[in-house]
């Protein structure tokens, strides 16, 4: 455990806090993209198969168990559950994430795990869910950008987000150079730093509107 990892899992669990207590309060789910969680769930469910087979810490395995947990619960909430199943606007929501999200991602990992020749079930999903979770955010961004205006909760939520994939790049690379077992992974450099630049101009629209207290407002 390095302080880069422990700030961007608590960012993360930040994120997820924050995107709850969204729903809860809004008593809605306009403004937030189903399809990017969806997109999330795929990529815990496809990275963490070693919860069943390796044990590594309880810290490890609880946020594991945690981030699946509470996606899962937050798809649930806007599918099925009322008053926030009315109030999700599929129209804005309409990224076909599926057909340029999960299927160009898991044809690319079984393309670079053939180079490789690391045919391995295991491995092919986990490299697919390095691929898969640069692309989760689209969604998101897009139902964003159509709303422009964004709610003040959904701001947080997607700015931790960001902060904690950032925050894993430099986790990646303190322990390249610090763990004596640990080697740089160039795959996952270039996925996160992708997964990163995604949010370069939130990040910057979010930074302003923080600095002059105004509204988040996002350009067309």
């Amino acid at each position: 455990m390095n302080l880069f990892r422990f700030a961007g899992d608590m960012s993360h669990v930040v994120s997820i806090i924050v995107l709850i207590l969204r729903l809860r309060v809004s008593k809605s789910a306009v403004g937030i993209s189903l399809k990017t969680q969806e997109l999330f769930l795929i990529v815990f469910m496809t990275r963490y198969l070693d919860l069943f087979t390796t044990f590594y810490s309880m810290y490890n395995s609880f946020m594991k168990v945690a981030y699946i947990t509470a996606t899962a619960s937050i798809i649930y909430m806007i599918r099925f559950k009322e008053p926030y199943k009315s109030k999700y606007d599929k129209s804005q929501d309409s990224f076909l994430h599926f057909k340029f999200a999960v299927a160009p991602c898991a044809m690319l990992a079984l393309f670079s795990c053939l180079i490789k020749r690391e045919l391995n079930p295991v491995d092919v999903l986990w490299t697919f869910s390095i691929f898969l979770e640069a692309l989760a955010i689209v969604p998101q961004l897009f139902v964003l950008q159509r709303y422009r205006e964004v709610e003040n909760l959904t701001g947080h939520y997607v700015f931790f987000l960001g902060a904690y994939r950032f925050l894993y790049i430099l986790n990646w690379v303190y322990r390249s150079y610090y763990e004596p077992f640990y080697r740089h992974n160039w795959l996952v450099y270039i996925s996160g730093a992708i997964q990163t630049a995604l949010y370069v101009d939130f990040f910057y629209y979010y930074i302003v509107s923080k600095y002059y207290g105004g509204k988040l407002t996002l350009p067309t």
